[in-house]
């Protein structure tokens, strides 16, 4: 899925510490015949191929997962994508965390092996999805991870928009 692809690098090209970022992917021909105004854009590229358009003016949420929960798409929309940026820290780190969410977040983004990720998520209706994984202290087009199974739980929660 190449939209996948050019969408993380256009995330990427706005740098990091960025809220989640949320897209619709529909074909490039249904693109067109919708919305006549993008027809020269979209002049020349694969009309079979996707192409993915920013939902701005997503509310910040303090749990993606009640937002993507109530999260549906209409039957024109193919597919979604999502790009969050998140902190891994070694499995160790979590151990005595304090019990106050808030501290616990503080201290692992104070741990000094955290690791500052980016990730992006796509998934279409018939099933295939693909993840990217950026990473801050690795931060190229050449070193972006890319799997079906980095992130298993956010393409099922996609998914389930899409349903």
């Amino acid at each position: 899925m190449s939209c996948a692809v050019d969408t993380e690098r256009h995330v990427a090209g706005a740098g990091w510490d960025q809220p989640p970022r949320l897209f619709a992917i529909a074909r490039n021909a249904d693109i067109a015949r919708r919305e006549p105004a993008l027809a020269d854009q979209l002049a020349g590229v694969d009309p079979d191929a996707y192409s993915t358009i920013e939902q701005e003016g997503m509310p910040p949420t303090s749990s993606l997962e009640s937002m993507l929960g109530r999260l549906a798409w209409p039957e024109e929309v193919d597919g979604v994508a999502l790009a969050i940026e998140r902190i891994v820290v070694p499995p160790e780190a979590e151990r005595d965390l304090p019990e106050n969410p808030e501290e616990a977040s503080e201290a692992l983004a104070a741990h000094p092996e955290r690791e500052d990720v980016r990730l992006l998520v796509a998934v279409l209706r018939d099933g295939e999805a693909v993840c990217l994984l950026r990473q801050r202290s690795n931060d190229s087009d050449d070193k972006v991870a890319i799997g079906k199974d980095i992130a298993p739980g956010l393409v099922e929660a996609l998914r389930a928009t899409l349903s």
